[in-house]
């Protein structure tokens, strides 16, 4: 997957709808195949252009992949999970996606 090259860290901005997306499950699983650092940002509270904010999002995205002993890898087993608007996103997003990268 082209899109992937040259990262090491993929964000998930986790909106309503986020999880029944296919292609966002495909990148994940992708990420997970790269060994990328996986973060996810729940974007709920924010605004949309008319004012209006969504219902916050699952963080269940189906099977990343396997780890080195054939055990099932989920989302929410490796990925540590944000609030943009709770734990201040536009301050911290730096400092999150250094976090998760491989060390």
């Amino acid at each position: 997957m082209a899109k992937l090259n040259g990262t090491s860290v993929t964000v998930v901005l986790i909106g309503e709808e986020t999880s029944r997306r296919p292609y966002v499950q495909y990148e994940l699983q992708q990420s997970y195949k790269r060994r990328n650092g996986i973060i996810g940002v729940h974007i709920h509270n924010c605004k949309d252009k008319d004012g209006n904010v969504c219902s916050k999002g699952s963080t269940t995205f189906g099977e990343l992949g396997k780890d080195s002993g054939g055990n099932t890898v989920y989302f929410f087993q490796i990925a540590k999970v944000y609030d943009w608007a709770d734990d201040d996103g536009y301050k911290n997003l730096g400092k999150w996606i250094e976090d998760a990268a491989p060390k």
